[in-house]
């Protein structure tokens, strides 16, 4: 087998997968130390098993480990949600996805202060908000590649390793998009939108969700699907993409588990795209 044996086309281009390579952009969720966590909720927790005299630990006397494990998928760390997370009508996150490969493009931004940005949201922007905005999206990210990707990867720089363990809170508040840069997105071809930040909204925002509205189409403050709804879009955060992966296009297996919920932990990898050259292109001939 080819180390390069997936090809695409891309922007009149042929390129190979090098699915020998794959970078991971979840963070790992680490039930015995530092976690990331937002809004305040319990910790990710483990403990063995325990049935009648079975214990599933073998560091006590169990045959086999065996783990029961609880968590908030939308808090404590890499998660990707359906548009139940908004909705009353049950769109499971598991079963949404049914293409194994997309072609993605990663972005780097730095949130700028709301009080330097000319757009706005719901409820009303505070100065020492930091925001993504919709001039600083076009400016990273150009409209004939925008035709061209489904999914969206989206790094705030500074970008450091403490993103893996950060808790956010009252007074670590994470940044979010403005209105105008949700609905640039909401008016693109992206079907799936990846952050590594734990909220595309502001962290206490009233409860109205706004950018999370705007992006599956539904009304403000409304959580009944119309048939206009974007049902098949994804939104994933608390990723973390580290610095040697490059700004650039890549293939992304958004692999997520089935389950029958409005969101799950999962597990982003992205595979870089090489261009092919003349001598390949003919020996795939």
């Amino acid at each position: 087998m080819s180390k390069f044996n997936l090809i695409t086309e891309l922007m009149g281009k042929r390129y190979q997968v090098d699915i020998e390579h794959p970078h991971s952009i979840a963070i790992a969720l680490n039930f015995d130390g530092e976690q990331p966590n937002h809004f305040g909720a319990d910790t990710a927790k483990r403990q063995p098993l325990q049935a009648g005299s079975f214990i599933g630990d073998t560091t006590k006397g169990g045959s086999c480990n065996v783990d029961s494990i609880q968590l908030v998928p939308h808090c404590n760390g890499t998660h990707t949600e359906s548009i139940h997370h908004i909705s009353n009508q049950k769109v499971s996150v598991g079963a949404i996805f049914n293409q194994s490969l997309s072609i993605a493009c990663v972005i780097s931004i730095e949130p700028k202060l709301a009080e330097a940005t000319n757009d706005s949201y719901f409820p009303t922007l505070q100065d020492a908000d930091r925001v993504i905005d919709k001039a600083q999206l076009q400016a990273a990210l150009n409209n004939e590649t925008l035709q061209h990707i489904e999914s969206l990867v989206v790094r705030c720089v500074p970008n450091h390793d403490v993103k893996k363990s950060y808790r956010y809170d009252d007074t670590n508040q994470p940044p979010f998009f403005t209105q105008e840069a949700m609905m640039w997105l909401a008016d693109s071809p992206i079907k799936h939108l990846l952050v590594d930040f734990p909220s595309v909204d502001k962290m206490y925002d009233e409860g109205h969700l706004t950018n999370h509205h705007i992006y599956w189409n539904l009304e403000a403050d409304s959580h009944q699907l119309t048939d206009t709804a974007r049902c098949d879009r994804t939104i994933t955060e608390m990723i973390f993409v580290p610095d040697d992966i490059a700004d650039g296009i890549y293939c992304l297996n958004l692999q997520i588990p089935a389950f029958e919920l409005d969101a799950a932990p999962s597990r982003p990898i992205l595979y870089p795209l090489i261009e092919c050259s003349e001598t390949h292109s003919e020996q795939e001939q």
